[in-house]
């Protein structure tokens, strides 16, 4: 990969004359350069996707030609309505009742009031209504609802 050829300038020297040598050396040296910028590269590339590829709790959003929210300095608080209508903080699955009571707890370490909630498509309006009542009654002003990006209507089939 590296490997070269050295020219031998040197003469022979010595009572046999001055004659000069064009001998030609192989360089016996490695040239990791490429090696190492490949190898940043690559480190460069996975710091960048480590943090794309986690997943929270699988569901099927819906899809809007909505915009994406600018993102903030604090991980996302985020609430799941799954399809079989379980909610979920996070990860963690929470029962209906103390819903409020968790999210109070949580909102008074947080800086902001900012929340996503994510539900599934399957789920009836009212449902997603009700819990956004009870993220707003727990302190969350700020309901961002988080959907998959399609076609603007009407552009697409």
């Amino acid at each position: 990969m590296g490997a070269g050829v050295i020219n031998s300038g040197g003469g022979g020297g010595g009572r046999r004359g001055r004659r000069r040598s064009n001998r030609v050396q192989p360089m016996s040296e490695i040239n990791i350069t490429p090696f190492v910028d490949v190898m940043l590269v690559l480190l460069i590339i996975f710091m960048v996707a480590a943090p794309l590829s986690v997943v929270g709790v699988p569901v099927e959003l819906p899809e809007t030609d909505a915009t994406a929210l600018p993102g903030d300095d604090e991980e996302p608080l985020t609430v799941t309505i799954t399809g079989e209508g379980n909610v979920m903080i996070q990860q963690t699955e929470t029962s209906q009742d103390e819903l409020i009571n968790r999210l109070r707890a949580i909102a008074a370490e947080r800086d902001s009031d900012k929340i996503f909630l994510r539900a599934d498509g399957s789920n009836d309006w009212n449902r997603v209504a009700q819990i956004m009542g009870m993220l707003n009654a727990a302190g969350f002003s700020d309901i961002g609802l988080v959907t998959d990006v399609a076609a603007p209507a009407g552009q697409g089939g």
